[in-house]
Protein backbone atom coordinates (compact mmCIF):
# COMPACT_ATOMS: atom_id res chain seq x y z
CA UNK A 1 0.00 0.00 0.00
CA UNK A 2 1.91 3.17 -1.00
CA UNK A 3 1.83 6.66 1.70
CA UNK A 4 0.05 9.58 0.97
CA UNK A 5 2.45 12.95 0.47
CA UNK A 6 0.86 13.43 4.05
CA UNK A 7 2.15 10.08 5.52
CA UNK A 8 5.36 10.29 3.75
CA UNK A 9 6.01 13.82 5.26
CA UNK A 10 5.04 12.79 8.93
CA UNK A 11 7.16 9.53 8.68
CA UNK A 12 10.06 11.73 7.07
CA UNK A 13 10.06 14.06 9.81
CA UNK A 14 9.59 11.50 12.93
CA UNK A 15 12.90 10.19 11.32
CA UNK A 16 14.82 13.68 11.30
CA UNK A 17 13.73 14.08 14.77
CA UNK A 18 15.10 10.58 15.81
CA UNK A 19 18.45 11.67 13.81
CA UNK A 20 18.66 15.36 15.77
CA UNK A 21 17.86 13.57 19.17
CA UNK A 22 20.26 10.75 18.26
CA UNK A 23 22.84 13.70 17.93
CA UNK A 24 21.87 15.37 21.02
CA UNK A 25 22.30 12.02 22.51
CA UNK A 26 25.56 12.05 21.19
CA UNK A 27 27.34 15.25 22.34
CA UNK A 28 25.72 14.27 25.73
CA UNK A 29 27.95 11.31 25.74
CA UNK A 30 30.95 13.10 24.59
CA UNK A 31 30.34 15.57 27.63
CA UNK A 32 29.10 12.80 29.80
CA UNK A 33 33.20 11.82 31.49
CA UNK A 34 34.20 13.79 34.11
CA UNK A 35 37.78 14.18 32.67
CA UNK A 36 36.26 15.58 29.98
CA UNK A 37 34.09 17.99 31.37
CA UNK A 38 37.57 18.96 33.71
CA UNK A 39 39.54 19.43 30.15
CA UNK A 40 36.95 21.81 29.23
CA UNK A 41 36.54 24.03 32.13
CA UNK A 42 40.42 24.33 31.92
CA UNK A 43 40.15 25.82 28.15
CA UNK A 44 36.77 28.16 29.15
CA UNK A 45 40.53 29.79 30.77
CA UNK A 46 42.11 30.34 27.39
CA UNK A 47 44.03 28.14 25.17
CA UNK A 48 46.40 25.31 26.81
CA UNK A 49 48.79 22.55 25.78
CA UNK A 50 48.55 18.92 26.63
CA UNK A 51 51.37 19.35 29.02
CA UNK A 52 49.85 22.58 30.42
CA UNK A 53 46.70 20.37 31.09
CA UNK A 54 48.24 17.70 32.48
CA UNK A 55 50.20 19.32 35.13
CA UNK A 56 46.40 21.20 35.95
CA UNK A 57 44.40 18.14 35.95
CA UNK A 58 46.93 15.83 37.51
CA UNK A 59 46.75 13.49 34.47
CA UNK A 60 48.46 11.18 32.63
CA UNK A 61 49.66 12.73 28.91
CA UNK A 62 47.81 9.63 27.00
CA UNK A 63 44.71 10.32 29.25
CA UNK A 64 44.31 14.03 28.55
CA UNK A 65 45.07 13.31 25.01
CA UNK A 66 42.61 10.82 24.60
CA UNK A 67 40.26 12.39 25.93
CA UNK A 68 41.15 15.61 23.57
CA UNK A 69 40.86 13.37 20.68
CA UNK A 70 37.20 12.71 21.76
CA UNK A 71 36.36 16.39 22.16
CA UNK A 72 37.76 17.06 19.09
CA UNK A 73 36.56 14.31 16.91
CA UNK A 74 33.02 15.65 18.28
CA UNK A 75 34.10 19.25 16.93
CA UNK A 76 34.12 20.50 20.91
CA UNK A 77 37.35 21.24 20.67
CA UNK A 78 40.21 22.47 18.60
CA UNK A 79 43.73 22.77 17.80
CA UNK A 80 46.90 24.54 16.28
CA UNK A 81 50.12 23.90 16.11
CA UNK A 82 52.60 25.97 17.59
CA UNK A 83 56.29 24.65 17.05
CA UNK A 84 55.81 20.57 18.04
CA UNK A 85 52.86 21.42 20.18
CA UNK A 86 50.02 21.60 20.10
CA UNK A 87 47.30 24.47 21.61
CA UNK A 88 44.20 23.09 22.51
CA UNK A 89 40.64 25.86 22.74
CA UNK A 90 37.11 25.72 22.43
CA UNK A 91 35.78 25.33 19.80
CA UNK A 92 32.18 26.93 20.12
CA UNK A 93 31.40 29.31 23.56
CA UNK A 94 28.14 28.13 22.91
CA UNK A 95 29.37 24.62 24.56
CA UNK A 96 30.16 27.19 28.23
CA UNK A 97 26.58 28.40 27.64
CA UNK A 98 25.44 24.90 27.88
CA UNK A 99 27.49 23.88 31.10
CA UNK A 100 26.19 27.15 32.15
CA UNK A 101 22.39 26.08 32.12
CA UNK A 102 23.54 22.45 33.26
CA UNK A 103 24.89 24.18 36.58
CA UNK A 104 21.25 25.59 36.80
CA UNK A 105 19.51 22.18 36.30
CA UNK A 106 21.66 20.43 39.17
CA UNK A 107 20.98 23.37 41.12
CA UNK A 108 17.18 22.47 40.93
CA UNK A 109 17.49 18.97 40.90
CA UNK A 110 19.96 19.17 43.48
CA UNK A 111 20.75 15.49 44.44
CA UNK A 112 18.54 13.21 41.98
CA UNK A 113 21.26 13.08 38.94
CA UNK A 114 23.86 11.65 41.16
CA UNK A 115 21.49 9.11 43.35
CA UNK A 116 19.97 8.21 39.79
CA UNK A 117 19.99 4.15 39.87
CA UNK A 118 20.44 4.03 35.96
CA UNK A 119 23.12 6.78 35.90
CA UNK A 120 24.22 8.31 39.19
CA UNK A 121 27.16 7.54 41.34
CA UNK A 122 26.26 4.57 42.65
CA UNK A 123 25.46 3.25 39.22
CA UNK A 124 28.87 3.41 38.06
CA UNK A 125 30.28 1.25 40.71
CA UNK A 126 33.98 1.77 42.54
CA UNK A 127 36.33 3.38 40.47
Amino acid sequence: MAMNTKEFAATHAAGDEVEALMAAACMFKSLGDPTRLAIVQHLALGEHRVVDMTAHLGLAQSTVSAHLACLKDCDLVASRPVGRASMFSLKHPELLDLLRQAEVLLGVTRDAVALCPTYGSAAAGPR
